[in-house]
């Protein structure tokens, strides 16, 4: 069993159910899902650009991605529908748990000027949304074997109801959120 695992048993659940005053251990909110995302505008014109991202997502997740395509034809950008304009990986039980680790005690504080992540990315029902600019913040991406720069997109899908459940969640699973 991870450590994260452990804590959010040991430590976390006493924590919520004191806190938001849960009767059964049901209620305590916990972490569903990682989903990771990376939008390829440029794949239109380039194809190797899902070769590229492909490798990135699965040496970052240790997972294969899922193509994902677009849903409506935009003549302006030359997108028809059903062409393929991104990636994405969805991360459950032990490599949620080992991705959210990682991220928590490796990657975030790999980033450059780190002073925390935002506590206002919250989508309203619990859910936390983390954007990088770079994937070579993740130490699985060899920086010398990457085409371009790209950007990540990292969702933490709860069970919590209210952001407030949510970000208190994250928060004592270690997530590094600024200071007010």
């Amino acid at each position: 069993m991870s450590q994260l695992k452990e804590k959010y048993r040991k430590e976390v659940v006493p924590g919520m159910m004191e806190h938001f005053g849960y009767k059964n251990i049901m209620q305590v909110p916990r972490l569903e899902k990682v989903v990771l995302n990376i939008g390829l505008g440029e794949a239109i014109e380039n194809a190797k650009a899902l070769e590229g991202a492909e490798s990135d997502l699965t040496a970052i997740s240790g997972q294969h991605p899922i193509i994902t395509r677009s849903r409506k034809s935009i003549s302006i950008w030359r997108l028809r529908a059903g062409m393929p304009i991104g990636m994405k990986v969805t991360l459950r039980g032990k490599r949620m748990y080992d991705f959210f680790e990682k991220l928590v005690g490796i990657v975030l504080p790999r980033v450059r000027e780190f002073q925390g992540v935002s506590r206002n990315s919250f989508d309203g029902r619990g859910n936390y949304s983390l954007g990088f600019k770079e994937q070579v913040v993740f130490p699985e991406v060899d920086y010398d074997k990457i085409d371009k720069i790209r950007g990540l997109e990292v969702i933490i899908v709860t069970t919590a109801g209210t952001d407030e459940e949510g970000r208190y969640l994250l928060e004592l699973m270690g997530m590094p959120f600024i200071k007010d």
